[in-house]
């Protein structure tokens, strides 16, 4: 399912659309989706400010207790087009990440990268975005060429528009791709097609204007080369009491091995 073509522009675009996937898993994943909005966890995200209308629901980290999700992860073909993509001998399980943006929630996902929210580094590292829901209206965008750029993007909170961290580092500022004339990759997308993704191609997502839900399924996933790396606070997902030092391999009984 993974072709030479499809690795060299994931190596080249940091961006690649990988059609079915998950096909043969989106009624599990379905399931499991439902399951999680009628449960949510503890890290359940505020995504919205009082007035912005529609829902979107943000929830993560959830494969140990919903067990579509750790079904799919376990036994769908993502594990070995991770290892593809990626270049990678061995794969491992970062974490899952449902998003459900209801009909009529127009506010857009920011341009962001998620590779400076997250405490893991390393050049081999993969994100399938999978929608459950034919995607024509609202899409994810992804700049091209961007995983490779000198610096990583300045991570900010989405609802108070604040920098993530104490201090900011050294970050580059947030770009406006259209702005800047920056190649944006979206497609029209079935369900179980994924968008394979590296943690730092900058990327956003269109609000929601259409009569229909959008359900997608995220999955993180890295590499041989990943390595714990301490940032300035809190990261997310923060994983409380991981006891990993700088430069450690993810913990396997936290973080399994998948390949």
């Amino acid at each position: 399912m993974v072709t030479d073509e499809m690795v060299a522009a994931y190596q080249r675009d940091g961006v690649v659309l990988v059609k079915g996937l998950f096909a043969d898993w989106v009624k599990v994943l379905r399931a499991g989706v439902e399951r999680n909005m009628a449960e949510p966890s503890a890290q359940v995200m505020a995504t919205l400010k009082p007035g912005e209308a529609g829902r979107f629901f943000d929830d993560y980290c959830n494969w140990t207790r919903i067990g579509e999700f750790e079904q799919v992860i376990r036994a769908s073909g993502a594990a070995a087009a991770a290892a593809r993509l990626m270049g990678s001998e061995r794969v491992q399980l970062f974490h899952d990440h449902v998003l459900v943006k209801e009909p009529g929630t127009t506010k857009a996902t920011p341009w962001h990268t998620d590779g400076p929210y997250y405490f893991v580094e390393g050049r081999q590292t993969v994100s399938f975005w999978v929608p459950l829901d034919p995607v024509r209206e609202a899409s994810l965008r992804c700049v091209a060429g961007s995983h490779l750029w000198e610096k990583d993007v300045l991570p900010t909170r989405w609802m108070s528009e604040t920098d993530f961290y104490p201090e900011a580092g050294d970050y580059m500022p947030v770009p406006d791709p259209e702005a800047e004339g920056m190649r944006v990759l979206e497609w029209e997308m079935e369900p179980g097609d994924a968008v394979a993704f590296h943690y730092r191609t900058l990327h956003g997502a269109r609000g929601n204007t259409s009569t229909t839900r959008r359900r997608a399924f995220s999955l993180r996933l890295v590499g041989d080369d990943a390595r714990y790396v301490a940032r300035p606070g809190p990261t997310s997902p923060p994983f409380p009491g991981h006891g990993m030092q700088p430069g450690d391999r993810l913990r396997a009984d936290w973080f399994p091995y998948l390949l």
